[in-house]
């Protein structure tokens, strides 16, 4: 993985505007570690795909994460600080393809859920039906006594078996903020959705950058792609000298 310039940069976020942000995350991957195939970074699994995500991020606008949170007591906005690092969950010693679960009398092979899995959730009418496409796609077998059993006829005890499998297995998948309200002391865990951040983030700088560059290009004459081959301090420079 490199870091991307900032014409690719602009690129990738020409190309993401209007798409969910499953395709926003692979878009900035395969930009970012061409010689990997989409198909491969689409087929990882979330966990893997946000850890690229994070480092990709951490190169693009550095380790620290400023980062907002809404207190659910009392709907106080808190400002939450960390590094990269802090976040990066430790990968288990044993990573497999496939996984086995035998309980309440019922033996399931599943995997873990990747890119096209999500992806595959965009239209579900509520969370229980996104909740049962997702373990469909992703159970690979269920039996019972020798009888094959579909994901929706699976006990619900068994299904948080599987989900908590899943999320040890796979622990970047969900990441928790330890936040605590500045207004009420109300202390909380937050889930922190790198891709939608990194977005938000890529969102502000396209703005700053294409106003730079309609400055830059207006009072010399440059053409985006000159503009976009300064370095960030020459450009820095040029644009107080039009101000001077």
């Amino acid at each position: 993985m490199r870091t991307l310039t900032d014409a690719e940069l602009l690129n990738v976020w020409e190309r993401g505007l209007g798409q969910p942000a499953v395709y926003q995350a692979l878009n900035l991957l395969a930009a970012s570690a061409p010689q990997t195939p989409p198909r491969d970074w689409a087929a990882v699994s979330i966990g893997r795909r946000d850890a690229a995500i994070l480092a990709l991020r951490e190169r693009t606008f550095g380790s620290r994460i400023v980062s907002l949170a809404t207190c659910p007591k009392c709907s106080e906005r808190a400002e939450v600080t960390f590094e990269v690092a802090q976040v990066l969950a430790e990968a288990p010693s044993e990573s497999l393809a496939t996984f086995s679960l035998a309980d309440f009398g019922y033996c399931v092979e599943f995997r873990l859920p990747n890119s096209l899995d999500v992806a595959a959730l965009e239209n579900a009418a509520s969370v229980e039906a996104a909740r049962t496409t997702l373990l469909a796609r992703c159970m690979l077998s269920a039996e019972r006594d020798g009888e094959e059993v579909a994901a929706s006829q699976l006990p619900m005890e068994l299904v948080s078996e599987v989900a908590d499998r899943m999320s040890v297995a796979d622990p970047q998948a969900d990441v928790r903020l330890d936040c605590i309200c500045p207004a009420c002391g109300h202390a909380w865990h937050a889930a922190f959705d790198i891709v939608s951040f990194f977005w938000t983030e890529i969102n502000a700088w396209a703005a700053r950058m294409l106003h730079e560059i309609h400055r830059l290009a207006s009072a010399y004459g440059w053409r985006e792609a000159d503009v976009l081959a300064l370095s960030p301090t020459r450009r820095r420079l040029y644009l107080e000298l039009i101000d001077a």
